[in-house]
């Protein structure tokens, strides 16, 4: 039994030295960017934030630019990509199933922590509100956002096309799945009459393709969204978790008036302001939205009996009960006093406060469980 007893521990020792050698050997980190725009562009803008990065974590972090949301989705999956920014719908799927954990929210370049769907049209399209395009006799032909993009496409889905029991299919002349820029261009060079797009995207195209944004009028609004979160895997080295997130927090706040200056100037050119701490409650609102638009999606379906239509949303509502109780409790989370007086230290730029609470949140964070 003795010798047994040595022998596990000696196994278990052995596992320890493997897992802390294959950590402390983690030289390069995949930052994955989510396809709103031609990879050329984003790369621009990206690239001189991860060399930021890089150099104050110490390990080399290079840029994953896939041709759709799915792709940085899957590359998280299976640890090809370990931190990414995503849009809520797509920064949900990353949670479920890719074993990310939210840590950090963009924030508008205006301070503000939220954003608008649109759908727009042409700047001398007849059709001048929404109703205008949804007459569904096929003959106009539309563009809507990746599958697993939070503006582009479940927020239109859900409170357009759900809400009014519409299928695009069946209403449009064509549908097609495209990025934010591809969208907004189609619609300015008069490829597809109205698409989706966002307030973000078209403040880039403002500066990226400033007479295109000049051919595009918005027809519809939706109602605010919260801004996107970043998303690491759970299973991150705790001690690189506390470098990435004091990387993160301080970039645009801390340090000299020159280096504060020039890391805004790099966040102006993602269209934001330095980051604000956040959690995996960001997404509880888009996940009762989903929830929502399923049903929706149920009970307009005539090849359903209303005995099946309840056995089908019965589950959806308690999965939107339990959401709910759950925002309900977040609010008056420690979390969310510390991230208010974190707002304040940011507001009066009292950097040592800042520093202080900026180290709290990290330790907090990279203690996160894994599973």
């Amino acid at each position: 039994m003795r010798k047994l007893a040595l022998i596990g521990a000696a196994m278990a020792m052995a596992a320890g030295i493997v897992a802390t050698t294959a950590r402390a050997e983690v030289t390069e980190l995949n930052f994955g960017v989510i396809s709103t725009e031609a990879s050329v562009n984003q790369k621009k803008n990206w690239e001189p934030f991860l060399e930021a990065m890089s150099k104050a974590i110490g390990v080399k972090v290079n840029g994953f630019y896939a041709s759709d949301y799915a792709g940085v989705i899957e590359a998280q999956r299976f640890n090809k990509v370990q931190i990414a920014w995503y849009g809520n719908k797509s920064g949900m799927e990353a949670v479920n199933r890719s074993q990310g954990e939210v840590f950090a929210q963009v924030v508008s370049r205006d301070g503000s922590e939220g954003y608008y769907s649109h759908v727009i049209v042409h700047a001398d399209s007849p059709y001048t509100k929404l109703e205008d395009i949804l007459k569904c006799d096929k003959t106009l032909d539309f563009g809507i956002g990746d599958p697993n993009s939070t503006s582009g496409f479940l927020v239109p889905t859900s409170y357009i096309f759900a809400a009014k029991n519409i299928d695009p299919k069946q209403c449009f002349k064509t549908v097609r799945n495209a990025s934010h820029q591809a969208n907004a261009m189609a619609v300015a060079n008069k490829q597809v009459v109205a698409a989706t797009n966002n307030s973000e995207d078209l403040q880039r195209l403002d500066k990226t393709a400033p007479e295109a944004r000049k051919q595009i009028r918005i027809i519809w609004t939706s109602p605010i969204i919260p801004l996107d979160p970043i998303v690491w895997r759970k299973d991150l080295d705790p001690a690189l978790k506390t470098k990435i997130y004091t990387f993160i927090m301080s970039y645009g706040r801390v340090g000299t008036p020159e280096e504060i200056k020039a890391a805004k100037q790099v966040l102006a050119n993602l269209i934001w302001s330095p980051f604000h701490p956040s959690n995996d409650n960001q997404l509880l609102p888009i996940r009762i939205l989903e929830a929502n638009k399923s049903i929706m999606k149920i009970k307009g379906d005539d090849k359903l009996s209303d005995e099946q239509k309840q056995a089908q949303i019965a589950p959806l509502q308690e999965e939107i009960k339990k959401d709910q109780d759950l925002t309900a409790k977040a609010e008056h989370a420690p979390f969310v006093a510390k991230l208010a007086a974190f707002k304040e230290a940011d507001k009066a730029g009292n950097q040592d406060e800042l520093k202080k609470l900026i180290g709290e949140f990290a330790a907090a964070a990279s203690q996160t469980p894994t599973n």
